[in-house]
């Protein structure tokens, strides 16, 4: 459920690029991003970091995209969000006794300290990559191609990358875990 609404600011851009044009799409994620974050901390009484870098970033791409009618700039803002949590995870490794990904994790999963600094270097260059093909896409490809890769081509990877991060714990993860009695799941 966090993912789609993650996704829902996406979503509706997509909806409103399809049914008017770029500048309304832009408009509408602005309104979406605003409502997200506005929900969440009315409901939690806070915002989560992503969120609010989102909103910052959707705020000023998308403001440029509309002051200047140049769609250029909110087609940069998924690889500036890309790049900055490439920045953070990598930085990690040198700030703090433990990387990003572990203290996201560790709740859940018990992995040994080489198995935590690969993975966050996987995460790394995941989001470098994923910067990476936002721009390739915008600068080789239609508006109508970005629109849809933004949507499902970045979703898409995401989920592969997941899926492939999974098979590579499962060998890490210990038989204790594995088992839960249904009273504990």
């Amino acid at each position: 459920m966090k993912f789609l609404s993650d996704l829902f600011p996406v979503i509706l851009f997509f909806i409103a690029y399809k049914m008017y044009d770029f500048y309304v799409a832009t408009a509408v994620i602005i309104v979406a991003t605003l409502v997200q974050v506005g929900y969440n901390w009315f409901r939690n009484h806070k915002v989560e970091k992503m969120h609010l870098i989102t909103l910052i970033l959707v705020l000023l791409f998308g403001g440029l995209t509309l002051y200047l009618k140049d769609p250029i700039f909110l087609k940069w803002k998924p690889t500036v969000v890309n790049w900055l949590f490439a920045i953070v995870f990598f930085g990690s490794h040198f700030i703090g006794n433990r990387p990003l990904v572990e203290r996201m994790m560790r709740n859940n999963v018990s992995l040994p300290q080489p198995v935590w600094s690969r993975l966050n270097i996987a995460w790394t260059l995941f989001f470098i990559v994923m910067g990476a093909a936002n721009l390739y896409v915008a600068f080789h490809f239609s508006e109508d191609t970005w629109v849809n890769f933004k949507l499902f081509g970045m979703m898409g990877m995401t989920i592969l990358f997941i899926i492939f991060q999974a098979f590579y714990l499962a060998k890490f993860i210990t038989e204790s875990e594995q088992k839960t009695t249904p009273e504990e799941s």
